[in-house]
C-alpha cells in the first residue's frame, strides 16, 4: 500500500525495477571510481592490480576501494530508489528509531543465538555433495575471498582494529543493510504481500553477492534473521546493529587471536555441530515471539498514527 508520502504516479514495481537498475549502473560506476581510487593510492597501474592486492602494502588502498565499491552498489542505489517513491526517502527505507531499548537488547540476543545455527549450517553447507570439477572451482573462489579477507584483517594495533571495524563491520552493516532490508526486501514485501517470501528471496541474493559456496547457506540464514528483524519492527536501524554485530565479533576474534600469534583461518572457522544449530534454531524461535510481541506494543506509542494505518493493510 502507498503512503500520504508516496510520490504521484510511483509504484513499488517501477521502484524493484529502478533498484536493480541502479545495483548495476552502480557496478560500473564503482568500478570506474576503485581503480582511480587504487591508482592514486598506490601509483600502480589497474592491470595489475588483482595481483597487487595480495600484497599488504596496499592495504589502506583496498580498504578505500571497498567503502566505496560499496557506497556505489548498495547504498547509493537504495536511497535513490526511495527518492523516486516517496518524499521521505530514509523514513521510507526504515530510518526511524520506533523501537525501545529492549528491542535493542533483544537484537543483540538474537545475533548471539544465531551463532551456532550459522556455525552449524556452515558444517551443512560442506556435506553438499559435488563434481571434482564443481569442488575445485567453489574452493578456489574461498580461497580467494580467504585471502582478501586475511589482507584486510591485519590487524596488529588499536588503530588497526579500529579501522578493521569501520570497513569490515560499520560500512557493510549500513550499506548492505540499507540496500537489502530497507530497498529490496521492503519493495518486495509490499509487492508480493508475503513477508516470508520476501524475506527468503532477499536473503538468498545478499548469500549470493559474497560469492562463497561454502558460506552460502550460513549468510542465507543470517539474511532470515536479519529480515525478521526488519519484518517485526520497522527499523532498518535493529538491522543494521545487527550486522554490525556479527561482524565486529568476527573482527574482535581475528584481533585477538593475532595478539595471541594464531592464524586468520583459526578466527574464521565458525564451524559448529550440527546439534549446536537445532539449540540455536530453538533459542531463535522463543526469542523472535518476545521481540515480535514487545515490536507490536512499541508500535502503538512510538509509530505515528497515519503510518500505523498504512502498515497495517499489508503486515500480517
Amino acid at each position: 500500500m502507498y503512503d500520504i508520502h508516496s510520490r504521484p504516479g510511483s509504484s513499488y514495481r517501477q521502484g524493484l525495477i529502478i533498484l536493480l537498475a541502479l545495483v548495476g549502473a552502480g557496478l560500473v560506476v564503482g568500478s570506474l571510481i576503485s581503480g582511480g581510487v587504487w591508482t592514486l593510492m598506490t601509483g600502480r597501474s589497474i592491470f595489475t592490480m588483482q595481483e597487487d592486492m595480495n600484497d599488504p602494502a596496499y592495504l589502506n588502498a583496498m580498504r578505500v576501494m571497498q567503502l566505496v565499491a560499496t557506497l556505489f552498489v548498495f547504498f547509493i542505489p537504495a536511497v535513490i530508489t526511495a527518492m523516486v517513491l516517496n518524499k521521505k526517502p530514509y523514513r521510507f527505507l526504515g530510518f526511524n528509531f520506533w523501537f525501545s531499548r529492549k528491542q535493542v537488547i533483544m537484537t543483540m540476543l538474537i545475533m548471539l543465538a544465531a551463532l551456532p545455527l550459522v556455525g552449524a549450517l556452515g558444517e551443512l553447507n560442506k556435506m553438499i555433495p559435488l563434481t571434482k570439477s564443481l569442488t575445485e572451482k567453489f574452493q578456489q573462489l574461498e580461497d580467494t575471498y580467504a585471502d582478501q579477507v586475511k589482507i584486510l584483517a591485519n590487524i596488529k594495533t588499536p588503530a588497526d582494529f579500529l579501522l578493521s571495524l569501520l570497513v569490515m563491520a560499520v560500512a557493510p552493516a549500513i550499506f548492505e543493510e540499507t540496500m537489502f532490508r530497507g530497498g529490496l526486501q521492503n519493495l518486495l514485501q509490499k509487492l508480493m504481500k508475503n513477508p516470508w517470501l520476501a524475506i527468503g528471496i532477499t536473503s538468498i541474493l545478499f548469500s549470493a553477492i559474497h560469492i562463497s559456496f561454502y558460506g552460502f547457506l550460513p549468510r542465507v540464514a543470517l539474511g532470515v534473521v536479519l529480515g525478521l528483524l526488519f519484518y517485526y519492527s520497522g527499523s532498518i536501524w535493529l538491522c543494521i546493529l545487527g550486522h554490525f554485530f556479527n561482524n565486529a565479533l568476527v573482527v574482535t576474534q581475528i584481533y585477538v587471536y593475532q595478539r595471541q600469534g594464531k592464524s586468520v583461518e583459526e578466527a574464521m572457522n565458525e564451524t559448529f555441530p550440527i546439534w549446536y544449530g537445532i539449540l540455536g534454531l530453538a533459542a531463535l524461535y522463543f526469542l523472535f515471539r518476545f521481540f515480535r510481541r514487545n515490536a507490536e506494543q512499541d508500535r502503538k506509542t512510538l509509530v505515528p498514527q497515519e503510518q500505523v494505518a498504512v502498515e497495517d493493510q499489508w503486515m500480517t
